[in-house]
């Protein structure tokens, strides 16, 4: 897959948001740092073999091997081990990020049923983006006939914008399909 939002990136968006923001320095652009991609369960506390699934699932998803994430705390209410596998998690940077967010827009978006765009309130105040994917199957890599149970997943778009209006205008640009208020 080629480059093509980091091309649109350097040749058109940059030049859009120097002129709408009136940056006085090229460096003062946001520009996307990284894709967060994390899936966290509370099944992996009684079947470890969940784990497992959820690491193929985004290891399929990402193209990279994902980070198991561990229980910081023992909660004995909720039968949990300290350093026990909860999920896993995916950090995407520079080619990888670009072309995930690539599919995210293109492929896996538009098949969500009933997709009437992303709430354009899920920004943190300092221009990062959540969003909240109900099943793993809306990914054209995974397998439907593989996997064990439909999970959802958290993914987190991380700019250096400062504010939730640049980093909006950002992933606007990039084409992601917010709603309008």
């Amino acid at each position: 897959m080629t480059m093509r939002l980091k091309t649109l990136y350097t040749s058109e968006i940059k030049k859009k948001m120097m002129d709408k923001y009136n940056y006085k320095n090229v460096h003062q652009i946001p520009k996307l740092e990284k894709i967060v991609i994390n899936c966290v369960t509370r099944d992996a506390v009684t079947n470890g073999k969940v784990v497992d699934s959820i690491m193929s699932d985004l290891a399929a998803i990402s193209g990279q091997k994902p980070v198991v994430a561990r229980a910081k705390n023992s909660i004995a209410s909720f039968k949990l081990r300290e350093g026990q596998a909860l999920g896993a998690a995916v950090t995407l940077r520079g080619k990888r990020m670009y072309e995930f967010l690539d599919r995210l827009i293109s492929f896996s978006l538009p098949r969500v049923k009933d997709f009437r765009g992303l709430s354009p309130k899920a920004f943190d105040g300092r221009g990062n983006y959540s969003l909240g994917v109900k099943e793993q199957i809306m990914f054209p890599e995974v397998n439907y006939d593989k996997i064990d149970k439909v999970r959802g997943m958290g993914i987190s778009f991380v700019t250096t914008a400062n504010t939730n209006e640049e980093g909006r205008d950002l992933l606007k640009m990039f084409g992601m399909p917010f709603r309008e208020k």
